[in-house]
């Protein structure tokens, strides 16, 4: 068995249960148990009082599952802006006096700029992370969601109001600047998506998958209005200031929606189970010490989700090598031929637009297909066989190279394929360990092992964004 059917059986167990189940026909579709693989997750549970004699409510309209797809966006969206805006920081940080933003002279700031957002937004996202865990009992996700999404909104309304001011007399101090700000927004943004993915452990697994997708779709979201720009500007201060505006403005949309979200009743019922004691007795003391505002139980987490958290850490670990440190600085082989697809295009398509688009469809598959399951050997295997792509990126025709002169993959059909290959793999691997981490616990434990996910996550990011340093200084 690879797992699978025990993981539906959580799915049943850990927050709908026996009781009620049956009543909840969208819920029980997602699968029932079979008895000898259900022995390394949870033994079904059910919620005293009133509750477990009530029918659960449709997801009218799919608003919540719409409502948590547009908080998945928002939650990658700061930092999808911050790096497909290209073009707009080589300008600020370069002594080209020409807003076309054409010309692209070396320096240190510009060869590596990605790394070094890439190393300023993990890191304090880390440690942002573990704040989340140990306040996860002592604040309400309320005040942790709201206070992220408005230091992410003072941050890029700061950034939106320096994109007309000349910084060509102090680029360094710009640049440290614009770390800052990537910092705090990294910072908040994971103690956004943290929290929301920790209280989605409440609902089904279809609500999981909708955040996870809507960070694809807002990658995919930025790129798209980062080439829309390009093409309808020839100021790129203006295409930078149209860019961060809109990200203001889903900002907004995001506090909207959160704020909407209590008064819809699917969402409200599954809250209210969540709140709900269990039957069984030896979850007594874990739900005392949540109730109690102390940091929740590590261990037994750990117990259950260290291989899954293993999973999620090497799949980004390796794509944060890559992309975008890596996959942006692959330039055309035509570049020289003056055809803007060769020049303009390329970038942004192959690196960015692609990529977030393959990382989408990839994780839009979980919505149908969950294979290899929770306790497969498989799901190892085939993260770390990820491993493969970061030689076959290293010799495409990354610029400028001072070390590994040689080119293997000398045509502009290679970098298309391997980024398709980077994308679908890391929606789909990545996405698969995340939506089984928090069903393969005691319900009450589920939202800081959502917590712990996203932990898991992010420290691969971070540890990649240092190692992503490295590899392109190796080129």
């Amino acid at each position: 068995m690879d797992g699978q059917q025990s993981l539906q059986a959580s799915v049943n167990s850990s927050y709908i249960p026996t009781t009620i189940s049956s009543m909840c026909d969208e819920e029980h579709s997602e699968g029932e148990a079979s008895g000898d693989d259900a022995s390394p997750l949870l033994s079904r549970q059910q919620p005293a009082g009133p509750l477990a004699a009530r029918h659960c409510p449709e997801d009218s309209y799919n608003l919540v599952y719409i409502i948590f797809f547009m908080m998945g966006i928002g939650s990658l969206l700061p930092w999808n802006v911050f790096i497909t805006a290209k073009q707009y920081w080589l300008y600020k940080l370069s002594n080209n006096s020409s807003p076309t933003g054409q010309e692209e002279p070396h320096s240190e700031l510009s060869d590596y700029f990605e790394s070094y957002i890439a190393i300023a937004s993990t890191i304090p996202s880390v440690l942002c992370l573990i704040l989340n865990y140990l306040l996860v009992n002592r604040f309400s996700s309320q005040v942790r969601i709201m206070f992220s999404l408005l230091v992410i909104l003072v941050v890029f309304v700061v950034t939106t109001a320096l994109v007309k001011v000349d910084m060509s007399g102090c680029r360094m101090q710009f640049f440290g600047g614009t770390l800052a700000s990537v910092a705090l927004v990294s910072g908040a943004s994971n103690i956004f998506s943290g929290s929301v993915f920790g209280i989605s452990g409440h609902f089904p697994m279809r609500i999981s998958q909708a955040i996870i997708s809507g960070q694809a779709m807002g990658g995919t979201l930025s790129a798209l209005a980062s080439i829309v720009d390009l093409a309808a500007s020839s100021d790129v201060t203006d295409s930078a200031l149209v860019y961060f505006i809109t990200a203001d403005v889903f900002t907004l949309i995001c506090i909207i929606m959160y704020l909407l979200l209590p008064r819809l009743s699917y969402s409200r019922y599954y809250m209210e189970v969540a709140a709900v004691p269990c039957s069984e007795d030896n979850s007594h003391s874990s739900r005392s010490d949540s109730s109690s505002g102390s940091v929740p139980p590590l261990k037994p987490i750990l117990k259950k989700t260290w291989v899954l958290g293993s999973c999620v850490f090497y799949v980004f670990f390796i794509s944060i090598m890559i992309f975008p440190a890596l996959s942006s600085g692959i330039q055309s082989m035509n570049k020289d031929s003056g055809n803007p697809w060769a020049t303009t295009y390329f970038v942004p398509l192959t690196s960015f637009l692609l990529y977030n688009v393959a990382d989408f469809c990839g994780r839009q598959v979980t919505a149908w297909l969950q294979a290899p399951g929770p306790t497969s050997r498989m799901l190892p295997l085939l993260v770390v066989s990820r491993t493969a792509l970061v030689p076959l990126f290293m010799f495409c025709n990354y610029q400028p190279r001072y070390h590994l002169h040689n080119v293997f993959f000398a045509h502009d059909l290679f970098p298309v394929v391997f980024v398709c290959l980077l994308g679908i793999s890391n929606g789909y691997l990545g996405t698969l360990p995340m939506i089984y981490g928090p069903k393969v616990v005691p319900r009450e434990l589920a939202e800081p092992a959502g917590v712990v996910m996203s932990f898991f996550l992010t420290l691969g990011l971070a540890v990649g964004s240092a190692f992503s340093v490295a590899l392109v200084h190796s080129i």
